[in-house]
């Protein structure tokens, strides 16, 4: 069937069916649609939709499921599906892209990157975005324009159908690692679009981009590492502009359509965990920014971590909020952190509406680094996670537990949550994946109340000093493990080639994915072949002197995992995840709950110890609060929005490590997940789900 066939079909297929037929216009809104990444443009997961409701919650059932067939070990799924009349759009755990009849789940098209060839599987993406007659995803390093209609790339976009995210940032584009893991937003005739990239080094900068939406030309980029000349760039050394990394909107932007405002959410500069060559705050990374969004020109900012040295980096793009301030209301954004506080700032300003206390700050312990003197803390309101961990938070789950998880502790420095990174280690707690998360926050705008959830898990962290070591050690041993066992950040690669050819191995160390850098620059291809082949025998025979290129630092990681005890549970006191309510008009927390559970625990009557917990939730108008998220137990629950009380649970396929969406059909409404797992060791799925009420 021709191109043009398809098209008539599906637009024929909507018309049929009582949905708007296909034009090129913007998408309307519409309370039926779930339009755009969460939910809204302002990005508070919030819905009017009333079908379901406190009162007939617990009666919901499954009305259709579709298995993308793409789930394999490790794999992940955290798309958050888009629905726009009728059709649903969303991304498989190999980053095939799919339209679905939203009523059915049947589905109408779907488009492989890869073009049928073997690929990858342990993507971390969230979807796409809708607009007009086309769709919009990133895939490695392009960022595809397909036909909404049929899933074609769109020839006039870009090159033949994509743009190279490589491209326009300053750097040489061999070698470079460039994808974008969630969907960009689109403001009047511009994809507006952040970015992810490795957290170690070599790595590009974070430029926020807005793209022709029509033809993939590049219209304006803001440099989040300045350049000579430009605002902040005083903060970084002089030649940090060409060499530097990171400092991105890796998890998303927002967008103000009425101000014309963008506002993104920064992440840290690489490398993460050591700066010497980073001195200085380090504009504009872990920063809230507000840009022209017609111009990319920065109206203002706020930084809530100078030079991060801790992986503490905005972890959701802010949400556009209105409070309530002396019996006025004041529009404001809301900014979440991995230390479970709430950054609340004015919206056209940036002033904040809770006061900011600057605390002192731990000097450096390693020779060469650099330390802010303090960092800045909102009075209100308060965290939503624990901010120490002593020996007194130990788990006692078992004497055996405690005993191993107090080994840890004594083996590792403790004395604070600020300690600043060293070669004896120490816990970060609040974690690397602390407080809140990448789902982000959800906000009622009825009652001013903020929905967070939180993990509650410390993590372990040690620096390597420079020595003679092999190619393996020296460039992958830091997140895969010194026997290739793997570790909390980077998979287990043991019996890798037995799962991919050589050349696919070879290919994906040369080129780098989304978290692991491109490695081409900087070895040659007779030190990339040891490597495969020490993958491939487990005999490691090369040598490596570290510090060969500009991009080689004096000390690297040797441990960055989860602290746990000996049998993998958290080692410290329960709950290990909350889910949290605050209320953003008095800076308090209205209520907070132990979140998830493990199967196996909870067996033997541990049912209150939280879990970790990945994935956002859903706020409505007539009082709930639909979530999944948590890691281990593959639930979704409905929760009574002023309570805390659950209302309704159903068991998924595999955990739903992402946000739902929800959406009107037919006069139906229906709530879909994505039941991806694969977090934390976690059994993998690839099913999305659908539950409406019985009988409507």
């Amino acid at each position: 069937m021709s191109h043009l066939t398809n098209r008539a079909a599906f637009c024929g297929f909507l018309l049929v069916f009582g949905f708007s037929a296909c034009t090129s216009s913007e998408v309307a809104p519409n309370a039926d649609n779930w339009a755009v990444y969460g939910g809204n443009t302002d990005n508070t997961h919030y819905t009017t939709l009333s079908q379901i409701s406190p009162e007939n919650v617990a009666t919901l059932e499954v009305a259709w499921t579709f298995d993308t067939g793409d789930a394999s070990p490790g794999s992940e799924m955290q798309a958050n599906p888009i629905v726009i009349d009728g059709i649903l759009y969303a991304t498989t755990p190999k980053m095939h892209v799919f339209a679905l009849n939203a009523a059915t789940g049947a589905q109408i098209w779907r488009f492989d990157p890869n073009n049928g060839e073997p690929g990858g599987s342990r993507f971390r993406h969230r979807g796409v975005t809708v607009t007009g007659d086309r769709v919009i995803f990133n895939y490695r390093n392009r960022l595809y324009a397909l036909d909404r209609a049929t899933g074609v790339p769109i020839p006039s976009f870009g090159n033949d159908g994509w743009v190279d995210l490589r491209e326009g940032l300053g750097r040489p584009v061999e070698g470079l690692s460039v994808s974008a893991s969630t969907p960009g937003v689109v403001f009047e005739d511009l994809l507006i679009i952040g970015s992810s990239m490795p957290e170690s080094l070599p790595s590009a900068p974070g430029d926020i981009r807005a793209y022709d939406v029509m033809t993939g030309a590049l219209r304006w980029s803001f440099h989040t590492i300045p350049h000579p000349g430009e605002f902040g760039y005083e903060t970084w050394p002089p030649e940090a502009w060409e060499i530097a990394g990171g400092a991105n909107a890796w998890s998303g932007v927002t967008i103000d359509t009425k101000n014309a405002i963008l506002f993104a959410a920064t992440g840290s500069a690489s490398y993460d965990f050591y700066g010497a060559n980073r001195a200085g705050d380090n504009l504009f990374a872990n920063t809230v920014l507000a840009l022209d969004a017609r111009t990319g020109e920065r109206i203002w900012h706020f930084q809530g971590l100078r030079h991060d040295l801790w992986d503490r980096d905005f972890p959701s793009p802010p949400s556009l909020i209105t409070v309530k301030r002396d019996g006025k209301e004041v529009d404001a954004i809301a900014q979440v952190t991995k230390t479970g506080h709430v950054f609340v700032l004015e919206r056209l300003t940036g002033t904040p509406l809770f006061p900011i206390e600057e605390i002192p700050m731990p000097g450096p312990t390693l020779p060469g680094e650099w330390t802010s003197p303090t960092q800045p803390f909102p009075v209100r309101p308060p965290p939503v996670a624990r901010q120490s961990l002593t020996i007194d938070d130990l788990t006692q789950r078992t004497p055996e537990a405690h005993a191993s998880a107090l080994a840890t502790f004594n083996a590792y420095s403790t004395e604070g949550a600020w300690s600043t990174p060293d070669t004896t280690g120490i816990i970060l707690y609040p974690g690397t994946d602390g407080g809140g998360e990448w789902g982000g926050p959800a906000f009622d705008p009825e009652t001013g109340l903020l929905y967070v959830n939180s993990n509650e898990q410390g993590w372990l962290l040690k620096l390597v000093a420079p020595s003679d070591e092999s190619s393996y050690s020296a460039r992958c041993a830091s997140c895969h493990g010194a026997n290739r066992q793997g570790s909390g950040v980077a998979p287990s690669l043991e019996g890798i080639l037995d799962r991919k050819t050589r050349d696919e191995v070879t290919e994906l160390i040369r080129e780098g994915s989304t978290t692991m850098p491109a490695f081409a620059t900087i070895m040659n291809r007779g030190e990339i072949d040891e490597i495969v082949s020490y993958l491939e025998t487990g005999i490691d025979a090369s040598a490596q002197k570290v510090g060969s290129t500009p991009f080689d630092l004096p000390y690297r990681t040797s441990v960055i995992d989860i602290f746990q005890d000996h049998e993998g549970y958290p080692g410290n006191k329960t709950p290990w995840g909350t889910l949290n309510a605050i209320d953003l008009n008095e800076g308090s927390i209205r209520w907070s709950i132990p979140f998830g559970v493990y199967p196996e625990l909870a067996a033997k009557g541990m049912t209150d110890t939280g879990t970790d917990n990945y994935g956002g939730g859903i706020v409505t108008q007539n009082g709930l609060f639909i979530i999944a998220a948590t890691t281990y137990d593959k639930t979704i629950r409905a929760f009574d929005k002023l309570t805390g009380k659950v209302l309704w649970e159903a068991e998924l396929p595999a955990s739903g490590s992402a946000t739902p969406s929800t959406y009107m059909v037919g006069g139906k409404q229906y709530i879909v997940i994505g039941a991806g797992g694969g977090k934390n060791g976690a059994e993998s799925g690839g099913t999305f789900v659908a539950f409406a009420l019985p009988g409507k």
